[in-house]
C-alpha cells in the first residue's frame, strides 16, 4: 500500500510543478473553485456557485468535504500531494503578510492592502491570477476569501476579520509543517477501519459515519474545551439508548445545583430532577435545608425527557474517561462557530439521522420506529446487533482527492507551534450558574 501511494504522489510531480508559477499553488483555477467551494459546504452543483456558498455560509458545517472521509483509503496520498505543493510555495518564498488595511476589508472597499491580499490568494490557490493585482476588492477577491474561510473552518462572510486575518497570516512553512504532522496522524489509522464506521474529528468539532470509503452522514458536534478535551481513542458503539436519564455527579450538585436552589427552590421540580436516598426512595426537596455546610447526600437525577441534559438520546462506546456521544436540549450551541464547550462528551446536531443508520442492521428499530420511542419518554437501551467502529481523532490539516487543503485551529495545541493555536476558542467557557451536561452522567 505504501509503495503504491509513494509511486501515485510521484506520478503526479510534473503536473504540480508545472501547474506551479511565481509561487501560485496548483490549486487554483477557476472550475477548481466552482468544483472546491460545492465539495466544501456540500452545495448542490446547480446554480451560481457563489450564490450556493453564501446561502449556507452561516451552516455550522461550512468548510468541510461532502463525500471523501477524513481517514479514506486515499488519505494519505492527497494529504502527501498536499505537501508537495506547500513545499513548491515554500521554496519560491512562501505568501506575502496580510495587513488589516486603513478600512476594514470586504467587497467594495478599495485599499493598498487588497494588493497584498490578493497575492495571498493567488498563492494559495483561492484567487485565479487572471483576477489581477488590483486595489479594489471586487466579487473575484470576496468569493476567494470566502473559499479560504471555508477550508479553515470559519465564517464563510467575505469579510477579513481578526481570525481570517491571523489564519491568512500563518507562515506557507508553519502549514507544511502541520500537514507533515498530520500526515503521520492519519498514517497511523490508514489500516482497515471497517466497511462502516464513525468518525469524530476532534479540532473540526463534526462527525463523519462513513461507508465504502464514502462520508454517508455528517453531523456538526460540540466537543470538549481545552481544559476538559475530548480524548482521542478508537473503540466501537455498542449501545444506543433512547430517552436517557441523568444522574448529576457530586461536583455539579455541590457548584450549581445546591446554589441555584437556594435562589430558586422549584429549580428541581421544574427540571424534572428527582432526590434518591441509598435505598432507591424519592426525597421530596421541600424536606431539605440547601443552606446547610454541605450537600445533601442524595442522588440527583432527571427524568427522561425534552429538558434532560442528553436530551432524546445517548450514544455509548467502550472508554475508560466516562465519555459518550449524546443529544442536547440546547441546540443553539451547533450554530456557533468554535464549539468547544463540553467537559469530554460529544453533543450531535442531528442525532437521530446517526442513530438510524447505526441502528440500521439491528432489527426492529425502524427510523420511524426510534422516534415512536423517543416520544414515549420510556428509558430505552437498544443493543447494536454488531459493535460499530468509533475513532476519534485529532487532525488538524488534511486533503481531499480533489486538491482542497483543510486546516483547523489547533485547540489543544498539539501541533507543536503557538503560531497554530489561533485562539479561536476564547471566551467560550460555559456561564457561571448553568448546568454542564455531560460530566459523567449515568443511566
Amino acid at each position: 500500500m505504501t509503495k503504491k501511494i509513494g509511486t501515485e504522489v510521484l506520478s503526479r510531480r510534473t503536473l504540480l510543478r508545472s501547474a506551479v508559477s511565481v509561487g501560485a499553488a496548483a490549486l487554483s483555477a477557476p472550475a477548481l473553485a466552482q468544483t472546491a467551494i460545492d465539495d466544501l459546504i456540500g452545495a448542490p452543483r446547480r446554480g451560481n456557485w457563489d450564490d450556493q456558498f453564501d446561502a449556507q455560509a452561516s451552516r455550522a458545517s461550512v468548510g468541510v468535504v461532502s463525500n471523501s472521509p477524513v481517514l479514506g483509503l486515499d488519505a494519505p496520498m492527497n494529504i502527501q500531494q498536499a505537501i508537495l505543493v506547500h513545499q513548491n510555495i515554500v521554496s519560491n518564498g512562501g505568501w506575502p503578510q496580510v495587513n488589516a488595511g486603513q478600512q476594514r476589508l470586504q467587497l467594495g472597499v478599495t485599499d493598498g492592502a487588497v494588493q497584498d491580499l490578493r497575492r495571498r490568494l493567488v498563492i494559495s490557490g483561492d484567487l485565479d491570477q487572471s483576477a489581477g493585482m488590483s486595489s479594489s476588492f471586487d466579487s473575484y477577491v470576496d468569493g476567494s476569501v470566502k473559499r479560504f474561510q471555508a477550508r479553515h473552518g470559519l465564517p464563510a462572510d467575505g469579510v477579513i476579520g481578526e481570525f481570517t486575518l491571523k489564519a491568512m497570516n500563518v507562515p506557507a512553512q508553519t502549514r507544511l509543517s502541520q500537514l507533515q504532522t498530520n500526515l503521520v496522524r492519519i498514517q497511523s489509522r490508514s489500516g482497515d477501519l471497517g466497511q462502516r464506521y464513525v468518525m469524530v474529528n476532534i479540532p473540526a468539532a463534526y462527525i463523519e459515519a462513513v461507508e465504502n470509503d464514502r462520508v454517508v452522514l455528517r453531523n456538526t458536534a460540540v466537543v470538549g474545551r481545552a481544559s476538559r478535551p475530548t480524548h482521542v481513542i478508537n473503540s466501537k458503539i455498542y449501545e444506543v439508548i433512547l430517552n436517557p436519564y441523568w444522574t448529576s455527579p457530586r461536583s455539579i450538585i455541590e457548584k450549581d445545583i445546591v446554589p441555584l436552589m437556594q435562589k430558586d427552590p422549584t429549580y428541581l421540580e421544574r427540571n424534572n430532577i428527582r432526590l434518591i436516598d441509598g435505598k432507591g426512595q424519592e426525597v421530596s426537596p421541600t424536606t431539605v435545608d440547601w443552606f446547610a455546610p454541605k450537600a445533601p447526600n442524595l442522588m440527583f437525577r432527571q427524568d427522561p425527557g425534552k429538558n434532560n441534559a442528553m436530551s432524546s438520546t445517548k450514544i455509548n462506546f467502550h472508554n475508560p474517561n466516562n465519555e459518550y456521544m449524546h443529544d442536547t436540549p440546547q441546540q443553539g450551541l451547533f450554530n456557533k462557530l468554535m464549539r468547544f464547550e463540553s467537559s469530554g462528551c460529544v453533543r450531535v446536531q442531528n442525532v437521530r439521522d446517526l442513530t438510524s443508520w447505526m441502528l440500521r442492521d439491528t432489527p426492529g428499530w425502524s427510523r420511524q420506529e426510534i422516534e415512536r420511542v423517543i416520544s414515549t419518554r420510556q428509558n430505552t437501551p437498544i443493543k447494536l446487533a454488531q459493535e460499530l467502529p468509533v475513532y476519534f481523532v485529532y487532525i488538524t490539516a488534511w486533503s481531499a482527492k480533489d486538491g482542497v487543503v483543510q486546516f483547523r485551529d489547533d485547540i489543544y495545541g498539539n501541533d507543536g507551534n503557538a503560531e497554530l493555536a489561533l485562539n479561536t476558542t476564547s471566551g467560550m467557557e460555559q456561564p457561571s450558574g448553568s448546568i454542564d451536561d455531560d460530566l459523567v452522567p449515568r443511566n
